[in-house]
């Protein structure tokens, strides 16, 4: 961490932010230019951060030097991360194939709707338990009852289930059934809940805000690894724009900018950040092509009497294609769907 200093500080300043910095066990390196003097702090940072150092006189600015995302930087972990959820690998590598329909609906449409995307290729079968809707006259899913289903769903099938947890009260709930915790874009903020989601044991996905910055995304990685839970996914899932062609801004770039930042897999969304049945196969592999560790496509065998975003859900012989591109794709790039454990 650097502090900066005011011009025409005074020697008196300078050694009151000296002793200052070293009364917390940090050691100071002063360097003094023509125009500009300087503190250098070597030491632990977070310690620092709790100091009001810009209310000390003379001292202009705190600038970290590190990111202030410690365990989610690439900094801290060199080494890619690989994620396991019940036997199936995300990252080093390995892609995740995260398709099904928006929310739980019936057992016998859930079990079909599976049995297409498995031998499409896919590896974790998902369905919301719980929908976050922006009109409370939606569709709210069907509770516990819905991850009942998805459960029976997914070990009929062998695959393992993520779904979305909405309530810090609910996590312990939806971690008896769920093999991974989705956070979606509305709570990717609600630190409460990511506290709580970083005290299980169980992965995470977590996808980027609607407003939110690759830092913010980041920065809420950070709560859940800061409770022990070293298994997270993030998903880009599109940002709000100001173009009404599709849902969301498909923000492909933030895939490359999170992996020179962070050694947390990332996959991409492209169901939700377009919106469009149409733009989503292109948009899933543009994913791929710049270094996504997966894809999560929402997939239901007759969208028109969906429950929730029918509009932008493909066929299941739709997803069947886009797989298969997807592992050619991997193919090139030297990367591999992940198996179904035991396949």
């Amino acid at each position: 961490m650097i502090i900066i200093l005011k011009p025409g500080v005074t020697p008196e300043q300078v050694d009151t932010v000296i002793q200052r910095v070293e009364s917390l066990g940090l050691q100071a390196h002063l360097s003094q230019g023509t125009h500009r003097t300087i503190i250098g702090v070597i030491g632990d940072e977070s310690k620092l951060a709790a100091e009001p150092m810009t209310a000390i006189p003379g001292v202009a600015e705190v600038v970290p030097v590190l990111p202030p995302y410690k365990l989610a930087s690439r900094d801290a972990h060199p080494n890619n991360s690989v994620v396991d959820v019940a036997g199936v690998k995300i990252g080093g590598g390995h892609l995740a194939m995260i398709a099904g329909p928006c929310a739980v609906e019936d057992a016998q449409r859930m079990d079909e709707i599976a049995g297409a995307v498995k031998s499409a290729g896919a590896n974790i079968y998902r369905g919301g338990a719980f929908k976050p809707r922006t009109s409370p006259y939606s569709f709210q899913g069907k509770g516990e009852d819905g991850l009942k289903i998805l459960r029976d769903v997914g070990d009929r099938h062998g695959m393992p289930i993520v779904t979305e947890v909405m309530d810090p009260g609910r996590v312990e709930l939806v971690a008896q059934y769920a093999d991974m915790l989705q956070i979606g874009a509305r709570n990717m903020q609600n630190f409460v809940l990511l506290t709580e989601v970083g005290k299980s044991n169980k992965p995470v996905l977590l996808k980027r805000g609607m407003s939110a910055t690759v830092q913010d995304l980041l920065m809420s990685a950070e709560y859940i690894l800061s409770q022990g839970n070293a298994n997270v996914v993030l998903c880009e899932r599109g940002v709000k724009g100001f173009d009404p062609s599709t849902r969301n801004l498909y923000d492909v770039a933030a895939v490359a900018v999170v992996q020179q930042l962070s050694h947390l897999p990332i996959i991409v969304d492209p169901s939700h950040a377009t919106g469009r049945p149409d733009l989503i196969p292109a948009c899933a592999l543009a994913g791929v092509a710049v270094g996504a560790d997966g894809v999560h496509i929402e997939v239901h065998n007759c969208p028109s009497e969906a429950k929730s975003d029918g509009p932008q859900a493909l066929l299941p012989e739709q997803y069947a294609e886009v797989s298969e591109q997807i592992r050619q794709l991997a193919q090139l790039l030297n990367k591999q769907i992940s198996p179904l454990p035991g396949a």
